[in-house]
């Protein structure tokens, strides 16, 4: 297992992380990418507790996705299942946990002000905290895509799953953004990655 982790984790975090699946009895999964998720957490019939990560995240994110699926089965472990997946017990959970992370020797000085900021108040997903987000992208491997702030208002896009879009007007943080098919508005977070068509 050891070695696996090295693959994918930073080298300073692999023995704390490595600590963490022997100590609950975590079987962790590495998976093909999914869209919707970067991780997953569950208990299985059997007692032991799952945790998925997907392998195509940099191993900054692959960090942070196992600290955050970790403090899934501790807070419901020691809070009970019927708290909110991502409330106020599981933020206290997950703040603790990266904590001891969140440092040079782990992370790279451009990444850790934006964790820094993050962790004192974490959301359920990396993803909508836009800075940090653009941050950690610094380290996934370069693809042909734009980011949806890059891109003028008016330009057609396409998403992940093939449906377009009409890039609208910034509403607070986030962008309106028109179906082409169906006319109908969505909003996408500034750092959502998408295919520019014109």
């Amino acid at each position: 297992m050891k070695d696996t982790l090295q693959k994918y984790l930073p080298e300073r975090s692999v023995d704390p992380i490595l600590g963490m699946i022997k100590a609950y009895n975590i079987q962790l999964k590495i998976v093909s990418q999914r869209q919707t998720k970067h991780g997953d957490y569950r208990l299985k019939p059997d007692g032991f507790h799952q945790i998925t990560v997907n392998a195509n995240l940099n191993k900054y994110r692959f960090l942070i996705t196992t600290v955050h699926e970790v403090a899934h089965l501790l807070a419901f472990k020691s809070y009970g299942f019927s708290i909110k997946p991502h409330g106020p017990e599981w933020k206290d959970t997950f703040q603790k946990l990266m904590l001891p992370f969140i440092h040079p020797q782990i992370f790279p000085n451009d990444i850790l002000p934006e964790l820094a900021r993050h962790f004192k108040k974490p959301t359920a997903s990396s993803d909508t905290d836009a800075s940090l987000s653009l941050s950690l992208k610094r380290y996934d491997k370069s693809n042909d895509k734009n980011y949806i702030f890059e891109i003028p208002i008016g330009s057609i896009f396409k998403i992940h799953n093939g449906r377009m879009f009409k890039k609208g007007k910034r509403i607070q943080k986030r962008y309106e953004c028109q179906e082409v098919n169906t006319g109908k508005v969505y909003v996408f977070q500034p750092n959502a990655e998408v295919d520019l068509l014109k």
